[in-house]
């Protein structure tokens, strides 16, 4: 018999059917019986057959492990295989239909995981199709589990610190959106007052007639358009410039909170994760002086005791159970990061969505307001416009002469 296996019954299977050469017979610690093949590793739930050359049935529980002790494999894992349980994403969100089925709730043998940063993920190489959570779009909260490597150093950047880092930017170049616009302002201001300076410059006031008129036009229409720009200016620093600069004041503050709060459930889950390594070594420790003990006494190198060896099982036991309880920790730990992630993802995915249409609202307001200035310039423009198309050097040249002449009688010639 194995050390540290649950021996069966007397009056059990083992005495009453006989098992193909190499199987061995054992009770979980749930008091389900299993089969060993001592020479494979093989494990399973079905009785193996008896028939010659017939292999054992292939159940599905059927699979290949290490030897096991008091219920556990020397790697730490439970010998029976794991039953399948979900565990629920605990916020809900319109998008959360799917969660069940792609949660990390859902337990693997060690075999088939492969751990990254003290998260665990499904083994390439044994690894299922996994549906999106959202399959129909790029949604963040599908795409960014992993870490990567951050190339300013060796280190790694989480995935979620990628997608803060983007809002992050966008804040910062919505920020410089509103400042472009406030420079704008500051040119619109500018133009005004240099065109209402300009409208009161005396250049040409003698000018007179019709084209006089219409220079004078020329100069009132300057100093309606500086009234325009400003105008347009003062609509630019409400409609635009300041809703931007104010929309989402406290951003970063917030952002900072989703990040420290994301970070410290990694935390917790690295902390989790070493607990399980350490409570995996102090089983196999058990298990390997457990085996020692029990050799010694079957070859009679040793005074111990079936006591001892009783007091070596109950520790061995309590290992393996120590790594379950820790094991359930960890698993509840990045069911919680899992969560977490999902929820704050689809909650960034929000904000951004509002940022860019918040952002495409106003420049939309921008340009309309530019559209506007542009037709009371236009407007401005129509008197000069109608004023020069009434320009007549001949009618002007009447005018002039009737105010200004002297006499109409020419001279002659004197006579002798």
């Amino acid at each position: 018999m194995k050390p540290g296996m649950v021996p069966p019954p007397p009056g059990e299977e083992s005495q009453t059917v006989v098992l193909p050469p190499g199987w061995q017979s054992y009770l979980s610690p749930q008091g389900r019986r299993y089969y060993v093949n001592t020479t494979t590793n093989e494990t399973t739930w079905e009785r193996p057959s008896s028939s010659p050359g017939i292999p054992a049935s292939p159940g599905t529980h059927r699979s290949s492990l290490p030897p096991t002790v008091n219920g556990y494999h020397a790697s730490g894992t439970p010998a029976h295989p794991p039953e399948t349980a979900h565990m629920s994403v605990r916020k809900s969100t319109g998008d959360s239909q799917n969660l069940g089925s792609s949660s990390p709730g859902r337990k693997h043998s060690k075999e088939n995981t492969l751990t990254i940063n003290c998260v665990t993920f499904p083994h390439p190489d044994t690894m299922p199709e996994q549906q999106l959570l959202k399959p129909t779009e790029w949604s963040y909260c599908d795409y960014f589990w992993a870490d990567k490597k951050d190339p300013q150093g060796n280190g790694t950047v989480a995935g979620f610190e990628l997608l803060l880092q983007k809002q992050l930017k966008g804040k910062q170049m919505q920020k410089e959106m509103s400042e472009f616009i406030r420079e704008r302002i500051k040119i619109e201001e500018e133009y005004a007052k240099n065109l209402a300076k300009l409208s009161q410059s005396s250049l040409a006031a003698q000018e007179e007639g019709s084209l006089g008129e219409a220079w004078a036009q020329v100069k009132k229409s300057l100093a309606d358009e500086a009234e325009v720009h400003l105008k347009f200016s003062a609509k630019l620093h409400s409609e635009v410039e300041k809703p931007l600069m104010n929309f989402r004041e406290n951003f970063k503050k917030d952002m900072k909170k989703c990040d420290h709060h994301i970070a410290d459930l990694r935390k917790q889950l690295a902390s989790r994760f070493a607990a399980v390594e350490k409570a995996r070594k102090a089983l196999t420790e058990r298990q390997r002086d457990l085996e020692m003990k029990t050799q010694q006494l079957e070859i009679k190198l040793s005074n111990k005791t079936e006591e001892d060896i009783k007091k070596a099982r109950r520790k061995s036991t309590q290992a393996g159970d120590d790594l379950m309880r820790c094991v359930d920790l960890y698993n509840q730990a990045q069911s919680k990061w899992f969560e977490e992630m999902v929820t704050t993802t689809l909650e960034l995915e929000r904000l951004e969505v509002e940022r860019v249409e918040m952002i495409r609202q106003h420049l939309c307001q921008y340009t309309q307001l530019r559209h506007e200035t542009d037709m009371f310039n236009q407007s401005t423009v129509e008197p000069v416009d109608q004023l020069l198309r009434k320009v007549d050097p001949a009618k002007d040249r009447e005018l002039w002469v009737r105010e200004h002449k002297t006499g109409n009688i020419r001279p002659v010639d004197m006579e002798i």
